[in-house]
């Protein structure tokens, strides 16, 4: 999954692609690299970011989905958390929602039901706004699990199809560093609910804690993370430097599963 930030405050590469002119040059860059769909995002939800209203979201990524719906060979996917702009979103040609609060918009559910798309359901501790002030976690996995199942089976009660349902332990997303690599270090419990997982490690900042690398220097920590998210259980993975995840990710699943690859 490609990450398509239109925004001007995104942590890694806000304003770079703000325009439509640019980030329609960048989404088709990224599909020539071999990404398999992308995502669009029309307001950050870095820790600290400053909300945005469902007007504001839409006039940066609609003029985007125009440009994009008919050009792309591959799915497109936006990234939101308000039903009211998933539903345009979805009426301009997006055939998947990422939200990262996992359907906290009471309205979302219907949305994503009449629509019949899937839906990551992504895990977040809190708000971008009061993420950082949060203090650990007592019980790390079985508090994400936990709270993973309950939007799972709000979903399911909705009426969403278990076949479009997606899940996303929200690397970076009020958690700490040590969390973090916790998450990552242990998919296989996200695996075994049973629904495909999607993880966005791409440039976060618990690979510069570790690295001691700024948010532009983190090519090699994210190869690692992706390696070891695929290897343990990681269905999408959500990158910014598309063409060098797309090699980690070949080169990681002919390792894991050498009998299918043909030369």
């Amino acid at each position: 999954m490609g990450i398509l930030n239109v925004t001007p405050d995104s942590f890694s590469d806000g304003g770079f692609t703000l325009s439509p002119r640019k980030a329609t040059t960048h989404a088709l860059r990224m599909e020539a690299e071999g990404v398999n769909l992308i995502d669009v995002g029309g307001e950050s939800t870095r820790p600290g970011a400053k909300p945005v209203s469902a007007k504001e979201e839409l006039k940066r990524i609609l003029p985007v989905l125009e440009r994009l719906v008919n050009r792309l060979h591959i799915p497109i996917s936006v990234d939101t958390y308000k039903a009211e702009v998933a539903q345009k979103a979805l009426e301009a040609g997006a055939s998947l929602i990422n939200d990262v609060t996992a359907l906290r918009d009471p309205r979302m559910p219907e949305v994503v039901t009449q629509a019949k798309v899937p839906v990551i359901l992504m895990h977040m501790r809190g708000t971008p706004q009061m993420m950082r002030q949060l203090p650990p976690y007592r019980r790390l996995l079985p508090e994400v699990l936990k709270d993973l199942k309950r939007s799972i089976a709000k979903a399911l009660e909705f009426g969403i199809a278990r076949d479009k349902i997606l899940i996303d332990p929200g690397i970076g997303f009020g958690k700490n560093p040590k969390e973090n690599l916790l998450l990552l270090k242990n998919l296989n419990q996200f695996k075994a609910l049973g629904y495909p997982v999607v993880i966005g490690p791409s440039r976060k900042s618990f690979i510069g804690a570790v690295l001691g690398a700024a948010v532009h220097d983190r090519l090699w920590g994210t190869a690692a993370a992706v390696t070891l998210g695929v290897t343990y259980g990681a269905d999408i993975v959500r990158v910014h430097d598309v063409a060098a995840m797309r090699q980690v990710v070949t080169l990681t699943n002919a390792i894991l599963q050498p009998s299918s690859w043909t030369s």
